[in-house]
């Protein structure tokens, strides 16, 4: 299965950054001192900047469905186990080996509100992580014990 996902602002950075262009306005606006209303104006400007910079969803080319993503590293020594528990039963991945290495990277997209899930395996090669496994459907029941 081929999929694209694509960084988009999800509904956590507008609140971020409305709460604090509203907080940082209020500070600005109330008769305080010098230095509260200068703090109130970085506020302000930290959450338009935010509002700008900040995409921390993903969403589904495909489908227009917003996900949120997890990573986990793992060894290249257990390259095959990984690439063979993702395509067959998620279960088996060997969590308590995570993060002992950085060779491979297994990204979950995953949605608690519709209940879906994809899994990829990544390989590090000098630079950058590539796509090492197609991309893999479950349901968001079966991953939710890999997602803290």
């Amino acid at each position: 299965m081929n999929k694209e996902f694509v960084r988009v602002r999800g509904t956590r950075d507008y609140i971020i950054s409305l709460a604090l262009i509203i907080l940082g306005g209020t500070l600005v606006a109330l008769p305080t001192s010098v230095s509260v209303n200068i703090t109130g104006f970085f506020m302000v400007f930290a959450g338009i900047l935010l509002g700008i910079i900040m995409k921390s969803a993903y969403k589904d080319a495909e489908t227009g469905e917003i996900l949120r993503k997890k990573e986990m590293y793992f060894p290249q020594s257990i390259k095959e186990n990984i690439k063979n528990s993702i395509a067959s039963n998620i279960g088996n991945i060997e969590a308590y080996e995570e993060n002992k290495g950085n060779g491979l990277r297994v990204d979950i997209y995953y949605s608690k509100k519709s209940g879906n899930a994809y899994i990829q395996m990544l390989e590090y090669v000098p630079y950058k992580y590539e796509p090492a496994s197609e991309v893999f459907a479950y349901s968001f029941d079966k991953v939710a014990g890999f997602i803290r």
